[in-house]
């Protein structure tokens, strides 16, 4: 495997606006050839789709997805950048694909940034004694709880989670490669699923204490 160095990354990233990852990816793939490594990333559209980043997406479509005859409910917002976009056929489906997903992952956050700061200290908290209960010694314990993290963010998180048509590709890799194809910076904005009785406390009657009851009467 090529040596890829911190500089080698940094100048791929400045000249192209792909991720880190991405960037390092294409170094091994090129054995550190900056100039090929440019070359890769555009071909695999990663390098166009990056630079869209910094351009406002404010046309787009909120859509209604329902499933299991009513039982979920997924309401969401994706931008982009035209109306012309928003009206076709490739931004339509994945918006559709995005409904669907929501639906059946149940993410409870867009992105790692949006997980409240409680909420991830009381994973933490939670994985930790889990670790400590496994018997693992002390100085590996940081590193697993950090591990275990980031499976949590792969659960929680929309933009983490794998695609549930193509587990291959998680939500993000779907969506840079929709604005590769497309040419526009798309945004997942919001969303909010819904299903049916979530949050209530189903009545569990005894029904022969119900039956007595009457007889009683």
């Amino acid at each position: 495997m090529a040596d890829v160095s911190a500089a080698q990354v940094k100048e791929l990233r400045e000249r192209t606006g792909a991720g880190m990852m991405d960037c390092k990816k294409a170094l091994i793939q090129c054995n550190c050839q900056v100039d090929k490594a440019c070359d890769f990333l555009r071909e695999k559209g990663l390098a166009a789709a990056a630079k869209k980043e910094g351009r406002v997406a404010a046309e787009g479509t909120v859509e209604a997805y329902i499933h299991g005859g009513g039982r979920i409910g997924v309401l969401l917002e994706v931008n982009c950048e035209t109306d012309f976009v928003a009206r076709g056929d490739e931004f339509r489906t994945l918006v559709r694909d995005l409904g669907l997903h929501i639906a059946a992952a149940n993410p409870q956050y867009l992105n790692k940034e949006d997980v409240p700061a409680d909420v991830l200290q009381h994973e933490r908290d939670i994985l930790k004694a889990q670790a400590l209960n496994e018997g693992k010694p002390e100085k590996i314990i940081e590193k697993m709880v950090e591990g275990r993290i980031e499976k949590f963010y792969k659960e929680v998180c929309l933009m983490d989670q794998a695609f549930v048509k193509d587990p291959d590709k998680n939500v993000r890799d779907l969506v840079m490669d929709k604005i590769a194809k497309i040419g526009e910076r798309i945004v997942i904005r919001r969303f909010t699923r819904y299903e049916l009785g979530a949050g209530l406390e189903k009545r569990q009657d005894d029904f022969a204490a119900e039956v007595m009851k009457e007889m009683n009467r």
